[in-house]
């Protein structure tokens, strides 16, 4: 999938938007009647954050999209996990645009002006129940492939699956495993030999959705 055809696709994105593949949402196999949520937590819980979904060409003109492999560390929430730029804001960002931008300059070295960075909008906000953040992804192109460099302290290396990998008629693996002591079954992407899965992956699956779409 060419970047020039992907810009078109994302200029104006839809209302409402497309809804992820439900195969990539998480479900217990223990046979009990356990369920991690799936909702929104009450008005006023879960602390924001901000993650940037940056679509931008490769050197063949083919859309790629930025993610990361997060360093293995004890005791902290997604360690090892593959996912987007991104996390908390913090009180001097103006907004979660700021936040996104500052964490993927932060984790990735992103320069958004020399890049040609361009925010196109949102996508559906989503709760991580474990670590509680009320996430918002940013939708952005980039003219030019960034300039990318992982931090040592939070990024083993960064990933750039070509978007057509993501489309709705995609391959995905069906994956069972213990996760924080819940049995469970979800869909994942294989990326570059790592799996994508949980909200990463629906993410992407929603991107993917509104360029079969459009």
């Amino acid at each position: 999938m060419r970047f020039a055809d992907i810009t078109a696709r994302l200029a104006d994105l839809p209302d409402p938007l497309p809804a992820p593949d439900d195969v990539l949402m998480p479900v217990v196999v223990d046979g009990s009647d356990r369920t991690p949520s799936r909702r929104f937590p009450p008005e006023g819980r879960g602390r924001p954050a901000a993650i940037l979904v940056l679509v931008y060409p490769d050197d063949a003109g083919i859309a790629r999209v930025a993610l990361i492999e997060r360093t293995t560390a004890d005791g902290q929430h997604h360690s090892g996990e593959v996912s987007f730029p991104g996390g908390k804001t913090e009180p001097d960002d103006e907004d979660d645009v700021a936040t996104a931008l500052r964490e993927a300059a932060e984790e990735i070295g992103l320069d958004p002006e020399a890049a040609g960075v361009h925010v196109l909008g949102r996508l559906d906000r989503f709760w991580i129940p474990v670590s509680d953040f009320s996430v918002t992804p940013i939708v952005a192109i980039a003219d030019r492939r960034p300039t990318m460099t992982p931090s040592p302290a939070d990024v083993v290396r960064i990933v750039e699956p070509a978007l057509a990998l993501l489309l709705p008629d995609a391959p995905i693996e069906i994956v069972e495993r213990t996760v924080r002591e819940w049995p469970l079954r979800y869909g994942a992407y294989a990326v570059d030999g790592l799996s994508v899965w949980g909200a990463t992956a629906r993410v992407l699956s929603q991107l993917g959705a509104i360029l079969a779409d459009a």
